[in-house]
């Protein structure tokens, strides 16, 4: 019998207008399920699977078919895959769960239990109290009157100046260019996850992504914090066996 185990990945950011790969980071991410799904017992997606998503009464994002469909195949054959909402695909809403049968998370945190150790889990986005001007934008965003007012525009105007204000934060970033891991005392991330160990010492693992930095550390209670990286440049993943071992891992371009 096959030992099933559970996977994490995030920031795929499938549609993002400043990356010219977009089909192929799709096609290398379904061909990473196709490898997995005889022994996964449940997908997490930690968000920013797309870098823009909003669905509108009767429309939703074109594309991602290639991706969605394989998700729809999990679902139907009993394997549970849950996404949790990132900051540019913070307005999914019933579309994934309907339609593809994807459990949708919006929480900053959830704390979990999963083969038999405690788990906390969230995009990383939110994190940094200092991090005023995001803070501003993320509440805009989970603004039901906002959201009311972004449906009246047309999908051609809302979705491409959504793609136009996400390519312009990215160019400004410089690109994919990730930052080098700061040290402990300076991820807000990691510096996040030991506060909230300090209420909650029973937390075996986090995980985090968000922050396009596949890395581990070790917190002040000895749990294992992990940063999940991406799928524009690392196309790194988490895996969590039934013995509740949790690794870091990288899928090999083929």
């Amino acid at each position: 019998m096959t030992e099933k185990r559970i996977y994490f990945l995030s920031d795929v950011h499938l549609g993002s207008k400043t990356l010219n790969n977009d089909r192929e980071r799709e096609n290398h991410l379904v061909a990473f399920i196709n490898s997995i799904q005889d022994k996964c017992s449940s997908l997490w997606l930690m968000g920013d699977i797309f870098d823009f998503w909003f669905e509108y009464k009767h429309a939703v994002p074109k594309g991602h078919t290639r991706l969605l469909g394989k998700l729809s195949d999990l679902t139907d054959k009993g394997i549970p895959v849950h996404l949790f909402t990132g900051n540019h695909d913070i307005w999914v809403f019933d579309y994934l769960s309907s339609e593809c049968g994807v459990v949708v998370h919006k929480e900053k945190v959830e704390q979990l239990t999963l083969n038999g150790k405690t788990i906390l889990l969230g995009h990383g986005d939110g994190l940094n109290p200092k991090d005023t001007g995001f803070k501003i934008i993320r509440a805009v965003f989970h603004n039901k009157v906002a959201q009311w007012l972004f449906r009246w525009l047309h999908p051609d105007c809302g979705i491409g100046l959504a793609n136009r204000w996400s390519s312009h934060s990215r160019e400004s970033q410089g690109g994919v260019t990730v930052k080098e891991y700061l040290g402990d005392t300076k991820e807000y991330s990691v510096v996040y996850a030991n506060s909230y160990i300090k209420e909650h010492p029973e937390v075996d693992y986090v995980i985090f992504g968000h922050r396009h930095l596949a890395f581990e550390t070790t917190l002040n209670n000895g749990a294992k914090y992990i940063n999940l990286g991406d799928w524009l440049t690392q196309f790194t993943y988490a895996e969590l066996d039934q013995s509740g071992n949790l690794a870091l891992k990288n899928y090999p371009l083929q």
